[in-house]
């Protein structure tokens, strides 16, 4: 399996190429650039992508889906219909859904719905010959991190929770994850390394601190990494509702 990435300079997010092998069919999975590299990786290898497959609406991973299909014009670009409705200019979009296959090549690809970070993310899995599994899964799950609950078209928390749990851990462990931010991780890594993950298996407890967190009052149950550099807060509201928000919008209290 062919993987080539361009990662944004600002946004850390993610753009990939995907083929089965050099001369073949492939496509991308998101487009929020820079593209260029990959146009030429393309180019360099003989592929023929036809399908650009995205995991959801924000603009940092969909930006780039006109400078594709100025070299690609038949492209089809292919989003979870709920994501669609969301997008401007979505009327030359086609939808794709949790439960379908789509073949490249040698190779299956499966949505799966991943939703949290938002409503209609899809994760993408790739199965091919010879090759361990990959998954590429946007926002919903990144090296040492996961994502945010309060972006655009959010879902809930539990849904997040259950994206990653209840999906993206289940697959096997030799599983590569493509994140739509940062660098590539796998599965039994997150499962041993993820603070997020330890705490939701029982492995390190929760914590109690006092905070706000988006001006409000919360208890902080964990600080984690995030993908940038910076930090991703668990917060608990006085309702007891959780929220996976910014760290920098959290401040600690006595």
């Amino acid at each position: 399996m062919i993987v080539e990435r361009a990662c944004h300079p600002q946004f850390l997010s993610n753009t990939f190429l995907v083929a089965d092998g050099e001369g073949g069919p492939a496509f991308f999975i998101d487009a929020g650039g820079p593209v260029e590299p990959l146009i030429e990786a393309a180019e360099r290898l003989d592929l023929t992508p036809t399908h650009v497959l995205l995991t959801h609406h924000h603009v940092d991973h969909v930006s780039e889906v006109g400078e594709l299909r100025k070299r690609w014009p038949g492209l089809e670009v292919l989003i979870s219909q709920s994501e669609r409705e969301l997008l401007d200019g979505a009327e030359a979009m086609g939808s794709v859904e949790a439960g379908q296959t789509l073949r490249f090549g040698a190779l299956e690809v499966r949505p799966l719905h991943t939703p949290g970070h938002t409503g209609g993310m899809l994760s993408f899995l790739v199965d091919g010959p010879g090759a361990a599994l990959a998954v590429f899964t946007g926002d919903t799950l990144f090296k040492d991190s996961v994502g945010g609950v309060r972006a655009p078209g959010h879902s809930t928390y539990a849904d997040l929770r259950d994206s990653i749990m209840g999906t993206l851990m289940e697959l096997p462990p030799d599983t590569v994850i493509y994140p739509g931010h940062a660098q590539e991780t796998t599965v039994a890594r997150e499962w041993d390394a993820n603070a997020f993950i330890r705490v939701w298996r029982g492995l390190d407890p929760e914590g109690s601190q006092p905070c706000t967190a988006l001006g409000e009052p919360a208890t902080l149950v964990l600080l984690g990494a995030d993908y940038d550099g910076g930090t991703k807060a668990w917060v608990r509201w006085a309702d007891g509702s959780d929220d996976i928000v910014p760290g920098s919008r959290v401040a600690q209290t006595a």
